[in-house]
């Protein structure tokens, strides 16, 4: 029964689905179901998860109920299968009363091969009642690592789904699926659905299609509209870390590319439009937080840009993966600024939870996306790694992999510092042993006596930031290890006592800019064009008629005959019927053309150099004598907010001490309170929600000192 289930599913394949033959993995899955056994399936974005349900779905019989976190995307995934001819419908919030027992009693006359629901529909009575007159055939429970609370996405509605599941009397195959999910949350999710740990089918998490890479100290709002305007025709995402950010760089970008805007804040009927405009491509860029894009089914998303840190490798691979899930070359740019991994500990600490344990958890998963960031080790190999895959092989593509830049011997700096960390009896963090190797004269360091300390001064011709940076790159390469807390301490790993003993050689690169890319090909131009009038006319996303990926193998085979048009993978028999002719006619219109290929040197990391120091001694004087801000500024022939930002580039940099300790506690507490509820570092916003008597100033150096620990 099992191999003519088989054949059948590879005639849908074939005939709806138009592809000769199945991915890596998907036929092992489908057997696996048609066998009536449960299974875990960790497979990468873009790598046909969804195809392991949708065909048994047409092959048994009964019906296969879909559960997804995604209400707002539920229709277009539906629409997405309907196109293929399965016949498909979702229950959820959206519809009426009316609506919801129209598609309750189709249900029961047997008319759906797929039904869509929210996990929370489970425990409605009358859609339990219809599932004790029409059992099931196939649970298939998406972005199931929501199941995990070690995942970096948990939800508790789908606990009690997995509650319903256990206890149901005529229990279905469950078939959950995940794109992300390391050895700890496959194991957690198995546990919780009852899934025996050896049903785990892991296809790896290489995506062998993207570049990944992290981009260091670039100005943000520039390197962003530069990499934009670049890739006008390309659709791409770009992620911020709060809805203020995101409303500030829609604003900026709108005046460059056709943008569009997705976060939290926004109404539902808003959000919706808006997330239509990107999918219809009637918006090339969506700047959104991280509310926007689990389940968005656009497969021609090019690049993806993280203009903040997100928090987690787990989070980072998901988002970065929603570019190329049509398999063509696509970028994952991810830009940092140090204020980053600041900005990600107030997150962890300001969690509604008393978990110390969980908290722990969510800063050894901060440290590890930090790594990530200041690494070497080629990023894709790196990512692998994380979520287990044993000897990963490099990648070849990212920033890291094909730098032609410098490397330098760093040796001589990484023995200073690790020797430093060593006496200081491992007891401080990044910020105080950068201070102890410059030679800082804070009143801390002075105080506990490290001026004293022989490796004092050791790196005087580096500034304070950039032996931090240093720090931290020592940290990604695992010479140093950091404490799993809100302020981390630095301790000596076994790779950092093999450079103390003079066993181990550290290099570190110089960076290189990135060159614009290439022009595209004039068929693929012509055919997407074509694709996109269609898709105006019919009233539904262009991504439903063809993928890009199908459109440029159609650019590059030319076929000219109904017949070859029918071989292009992607064209299946109705699409064939529904739209052959009208592309075949765009098609005849050409003989030959050379398919472009873009092409950008790499990113690579730069060098510690020395920074050039402000001259601020006499402000620093009039400061250490006691004066205030106002005083300083006559005295120096400035405004105070200059005398305020050099005060805070002097802290920062070790020179000065105690200046967050001229404001009230109260008012530190309120201003850091506002920032939250804004969810902004910017001024203005935050100085809106204070009283008249907590000045700009205070606002300044609040924001700027309480990042560093």
């Amino acid at each position: 029964m099992v191999q003519a289930q088989m054949q059948r599913a590879t005639e849908v394949l074939q005939h709806q689905y138009g592809y000769d033959a199945f991915r890596e993995g998907q036929s092992r899955i489908i057997e696996h179901v048609f066998s009536q056994k449960d299974a875990l399936v960790v497979m990468p974005t873009g790598g046909g998860k969804s195809l392991c349900y949708q065909i048994p779905a047409v092959v048994l019989e009964g019906i296969t109920l879909v559960v997804s976190p995604l209400i707002s995307l539920m229709k277009d995934q539906v629409d997405a299968v309907r196109a293929l001819g399965i016949a498909a419908t979702y229950i959820n919030s959206s519809l009426s009363r009316q609506e919801v027992y129209a598609r309750f009693t189709a249900m029961m006359s047997g008319e759906y091969q797929m039904v869509y629901v929210a996990p929370e529909r489970l425990h409605d009575p009358q859609f339990q009642a219809i599932l004790q007159k029409k059992p099931l055939s196939l649970i298939a429970i998406d972005e199931a690592h929501c199941l995990s609370q070690w995942g970096h996405d948990f939800r508790p509605s789908y606990l009690a789904m997995a509650e319903w599941i256990k206890h149901h009397p005529h229990r279905p195959t469950v078939l959950a699926l995940t794109a992300t999910a390391t050895p700890e949350v496959a194991n957690d999710i198995c546990d919780r659905l009852g899934i025996p740990v050896d049903n785990q089918y892991c296809t790896g998490f290489a995506r062998e299609n993207l570049t990944f890479k992290v981009v260091k100290g670039a100005r943000k709002q520039t390197y962003i509209r530069q990499y934009v305007e670049a890739r006008q025709s390309q659709a791409g995402i770009v992620y911020v870390s709060t809805r203020k950010e995101a409303e500030a760089l829609y604003q900026f970008l709108s005046k460059y590319t056709r943008a569009t805007l997705y976060h939290g804040g926004l109404s539902e009927d808003a959000r919706r439009a808006h997330q239509e405009a990107f999918i219809y491509d009637q918006a090339d860029v969506m700047i959104a937080t991280n509310a926007f894009g689990m389940g968005i089914d656009k497969a021609n998303v090019r690049y993806v840009l993280h203009a903040n840190m997100p928090g987690t490798i787990e989070a980072y691979y998901q988002e970065a993966g929603r570019a190329g899930r049509d398999g063509e070359p696509s970028e994952c740019v991810l830009l940092f600024q140090p204020q980053d991994v600041q900005t990600q500990r107030f997150f962890i600490e300001q969690r509604d939870t008393e978990d110390e344990q969980k908290k722990a958890h969510d800063f050894d998963k901060l440290q590890v996306m930090s790594r990530f960031c200041h690494t070497e080790q080629c990023l894709s190999q790196f990512m692998r790694s994380y979520f287990g895959e044993e000897d990963a092989p490099t990648c070849g593509r990212c920033s890291n992999c094909v730098r032609e830049g410098e490397q330098v011997e760093r040796t001589t700096e990484a023995q200073m510092v690790l020797s430093c960390i060593v006496r200081m009896k491992e007891r401080f963090g990044k910020t105080v042993v950068a201070q102890v190797l410059t030679g800082s004269r804070n009143q801390k360091i002075l105080t506990m006596n490290l001026h004293k300390l022989p490796t004092y001064g050791l790196m005087k011709d580096y500034g304070a930031k950039d032996v931090q940076a240093f720090i931290d790159f020592l940290a990604a390469e695992e010479y140093v290890g950091l404490t799993n807390d809100a302020y981390p301490t630095l301790r000596i790993l076994p790779r950092g006592a093999a450079v103390l003993k003079k066993e181990e050689t550290v290099f570190q690169y110089v960076d290189k800019a990135p060159a614009p890319v290439a022009d595209e090909d004039p068929i693929f131009i012509a055919l997407r064009a074509h694709r996109k009038a269609l898709a105006t006319e019919k009233g539904i996303p262009p991504y439903l008629i063809f993928s890009d990926k199908t459109l440029k193998e159609m650019s590059r085979l030319l076929p000219q005959t109904y017949e070859a048009f029918g071989e292009i993978s992607g064209v299946g028999a109705q699409k064939l019927e529904q739209y052959g002719d009208s592309f075949l006619a765009v098609l005849n219109q050409f003989d030959a053309a050379d398919t472009m290929k873009a092409s950008e040197p790499p990113d690579t990391l730069q060098r510690p150099k020395k920074v050039q120091r402000a001259n601020v001694e006499e402000i620093i004087c009039h400061y250490q004598a006691g004066k205030s801000f106002t005083d300083i500024a006559e005295a120096v022939q400035v405004t105070a907010q200059t005398v305020v930002k050099h005060l805070i580039q002097a802290e920062k940099q070790g020179e000065i001490t105690g200046l967050l300790a001229r404001i009230d506690p109260e008012k530190q507490a309120k201003i850091m309170a506002a920032s939250t509820k804004v969810e902004s570092q910017y001024l203005k916003p935050i100085k809106e929600q204070l009283p008249e008597t907590i000045t700009y100033d205070e606002i300044r150096i609040v924001m700027a000192l309480s990042e560093t620990p």
